[in-house]
């Protein structure tokens, strides 16, 4: 993957609106199942994400796809500015055969632009990240890769510092880090604080106290900034981290595409991203003329129950256009693209279909011990932490919070970790009694 963060997307509630105003002649009336019948032949149009492979290896894709079934005719439609545009395309009722779903669209008005491809119960018995895509006990896209939660690491200058395992408590990764610093050259830790997204990686990590009930639970609580909590083990990570002086001297001017040749040839030690980091930097070795495989993969330093636990989420759902007029190719491709193209392998990412092994990289991960979770949304309260987020003003999926963070510890701010902290807890807990009435 280029970026986790590759997606644009318009503001929420204009693009809201304008799916929820125009059906583009799409059908409100949602069957037990898509109708995918009629022979798999003809031509149909693929929306895609991925401009840098829509002239290069998805074609290779599809030229297999036509020999498995001749007569057949894929055609991709690279789309920079995806959410956007796409979703405009929505509006009008003209958006291809298969299609990656816009954020944009609620999951509820699922059923007015894609065909239904199965009941949620099904689909989930053969196919990870199903929930996400599902509605009302029908599933409507499929993803077509998930990545896991974790740090990227060189662990040649880890080796060299005297770790070849990872970490398994926040203490021991500091002292990991303090090594590095004491025994190499190397920059233990590189927060990529000025293009802010990978801040907001650290958020993603409530897998490690192995509960799958957490995102329910999390608005309910008041302070989840106290001690064994998983924003005090997460957040008081990333701060000690830089005020024990363990990252990069000016964080005012990291670079997020000259941090990965750094982290590649060793110049970097460690960053916290999603796997789907790991083909990106080995990439980077190789264009340096370092060793890829000096590119490893490790967990969050923290084992519930004496073990690591990962989370592992999907990337973008792919569904069949309700206005196609050739849905049994679509879905024939849709399936064969998902169960058989090994695209997930290339990318290094987690196959959808279940009982597919993981790719080499992950292996190699989930061999430290780590088990890998898919953490459920929250059901009961949905919704309520955003709520909690916007009345609190405490950007939690976001980094601005983090960048104060990373002030206070570096000394560029005023406070301490225990004041942050309990301002944090204070601002969470105020708003959280006014959503949770």
């Amino acid at each position: 993957m280029i970026n986790r963060r590759s997606f644009a997307g318009i503001g929420a509630a204009a693009a809201l609106a304008l799916v929820a105003g125009c059906t583009g002649g799409a059908s409100d009336e949602t069957a037990g199942s898509g109708d995918f019948s009629g022979d798999v032949k003809g031509s149909i149009t693929v929306l895609t994400n991925r401009t840098d492979l829509a002239t290069t290896k998805l074609p290779e894709y599809a030229k297999k796809f036509e020999a498995k079934y001749p007569g057949t005719k894929v055609t991709f439609e690279g789309v920079t500015n995806y959410e956007d545009d796409v979703t405009t395309q929505l509006s009008g009722g003209d958006y291809g055969d298969v299609l990656l779903i816009p954020s944009t669209v609620a999951v509820s008005q699922y059923s007015q632009f894609f065909e239904p491809l199965g009941t949620e119960a099904e689909l989930k018995a053969k196919y990870r990240f199903i929930a996400p895509g599902a509605y009302d006990g029908k599933a409507y896209g499929l993803s077509l890769g998930g990545i896991a939660k974790g740090f990227v690491i060189n662990k040649r200058i880890w080796a060299q510092a005297g770790i070849t395992a990872p970490p398994k408590t926040p203490e021991e990764f500091l002292a990991g880090l303090k090594a590095i610093a004491d025994k190499t050259d190397a920059v233990p830790y590189y927060t990529n604080y000025k293009d802010g997204w990978p801040l907001s990686e650290w958020n993603n990590h409530r897998a490690i106290l192995a509960d799958p009930t957490i995102n329910d639970t999390f608005p309910t609580d008041p302070a989840p900034w106290q001690p064994g909590k998983i924003q005090y083990i997460t957040d008081g990570l990333l701060f000690d981290v830089v005020n024990q002086k363990l990252s990069e001297k000016d964080p005012l001017t990291t670079n997020w595409e000259g941090s990965k040749p750094m982290l590649a040839t060793g110049k970097v030690a460690t960053m916290l991203l999603g796997s789907w980091a790991v083909p990106q930097m080995q990439d980077a070795a190789t264009a340096a003329k370092a060793n890829p495989g000096d590119i490893a993969f490790w967990p969050f330093p923290y084992q519930t129950g004496g073990k690591f636990h990962a989370g592992i989420d999907g990337d973008k759902l792919a569904a069949v256009s309700k206005n196609s007029k050739n849905k049994a190719t679509a879905k024939a491709w849709l399936d064969w693209f998902v169960n058989e193209s090994g695209f997930a392998a290339d990318q290094q990412a987690i196959p959808p279909a279940i009982g597919q092994p993981l790719p080499a990289g992950l292996q190699a991960f989930t061999a430290t011990g780590v088990e890998l979770m898919e953490v459920p949304a929250a059901t009961t309260n949905a919704g309520k932490e955003d709520d909690i987020i916007k009345e609190s003003e405490i950007d939690l999926k976001g980094d601005i919070y983090k960048q104060k963070l990373v002030d206070i510890a570096r000394g560029a701010a005023k406070g301490d970790k225990a004041s942050y902290f309990a301002e944090l807890n204070k601002r969470w807990g105020a708003a959280r009694s006014q959503v949770m009435k």
